[in-house]
């Protein structure tokens, strides 16, 4: 913290208490942490994935609204479990996307759904250089695999923007191997969810493909992240990684820099990235908080799409663990299966061929 923000910007406070202590390894520290909390305060928790729903059960009980990464949980049973938790305790739940404040993916949303009407086809990739296999050797092929860490970027777009449009009902998982498994990592190299999408108005039928990786060779940007999106009366491109800014410093690589997302480089000396979507994605869960807390805003309030809540990304989580279940399986395709509502998933369901 004192390298990368303290030695970087002026005026930054940078103390706080840590559990545990710096010196320490103790996987179960936040149960001393949380009850040093009270109700109404915020959890932001960004861990491996695998850890997520016990960190977030236990603030929900202690009464704190809490902000998970994506993916918020693995399994569909442990998403239902943490909504009902979050009704329970009065307290708003849900998952930090920076990429619904992405202006280009904002827009693209809102013309899909104003514009381009029913949904036909998607196709999205998003990878990381295959030196991240070291850093996430701990836990890759262990406790979480590359689709739930990249792929659930695109995953949540589309649930965002075909939110009353269409539902997902059925995905088929495959993957490439080799590299990490020279590096002695039982994990996919790369992960395509091939997802089956059901428009609500007339029952016909689109398709979205999601891959992700995480052996890429290094480039320009650090993670190369685009989609195309067709609707029956349109389409839109949206290229993530490259704004139309690129810089060159000697003795650095040259690199495609995208500063809506989060300016790093200091004004007169002090942080100035307050105006990133990457800030505001906190900012707005924050601000969110705020209003239930004094009682001018009810957590069922934010269900509009202006935060991606616990209640409003089911489906997502349903998708990735469909694609892992398909991937354990020789890529058996998996109906995901709906309650009542025609939009919760209750269940996935191995397909049967007729």
């Amino acid at each position: 913290m004192q390298k990368n923000i303290g030695d970087v910007y002026k005026g930054m406070d940078l103390a706080c208490d840590t559990y545990p202590s710096d010196e320490t390894v103790n996987p179960k520290a936040y149960l001393d942490a949380i009850p040093t909390y009270k109700a109404g305060d915020i959890a932001i928790i960004f861990t491996p994935d695998d850890t997520h729903y016990d960190i977030a059960l236990a603030c929900i009980k202690q009464g704190m609204h809490v902000m998970v990464t994506k993916p918020i949980v693995q399994s569909l049973e442990h998403h239902i479990n943490l909504i009902k938790a979050a009704k329970e305790n009065n307290v708003l739940v849900a998952m930090e996307v920076h990429k619904r404040l992405d202006p280009f993916y904002a827009d693209a949303r809102d013309r899909a759904r104003s514009q381009l009407g029913n949904f036909q086809y998607m196709y999205a990739y998003m990878s990381q250089p295959k030196h991240q296999l070291e850093t996430f050797k701990a836990w890759a092929g262990k406790s979480s695999d590359i689709s739930y860490y990249l792929n659930s970027h695109h995953i949540d777009f589309s649930e965002w923007t075909l939110q009353g449009i269409a539902r997902p009902v059925r995905v088929t998982g495959t993957s490439s191997t080799g590299v990490a498994h020279s590096k002695g990592m039982k994990t996919e190299d790369s992960i395509t969810l091939t997802v089956q999408w059901e428009n609500l108005n007339d029952k016909s039928l689109g398709c979205a493909v999601y891959t992700s990786s995480w052996v890429a060779p290094k480039s320009d940007v650090h993670s190369q992240q685009r989609f195309f999106y067709m609707g029956s009366n349109g389409e839109i491109n949206v290229d993530q990684a490259h704004r139309g800014m690129t810089v060159a410093n000697d003795g650095k690589p040259f690199a495609s820099v995208n500063p809506l997302f989060m300016k790093y480089t200091p004004t007169n000396g002090e942080f100035s990235g307050q105006g990133s979507y990457g800030v505001r994605s906190f900012e707005c869960f924050v601000d969110a908080c705020r209003e239930v807390n004094a009682g001018t805003k009810s957590i069922e309030a934010f269900d509009d799409g202006s935060l991606a809540t616990a209640c409003t990304t089911v489906q997502g989580t349903a998708i990735l663990e469909a694609g892992r279940k398909s991937l354990d399986t020789d890529g058996r395709p998996m109906d995901i299966l709906y309650g009542d509502d025609g939009h919760t998933p209750v269940e996935i369901r191995p397909h049967e061929f007729l």
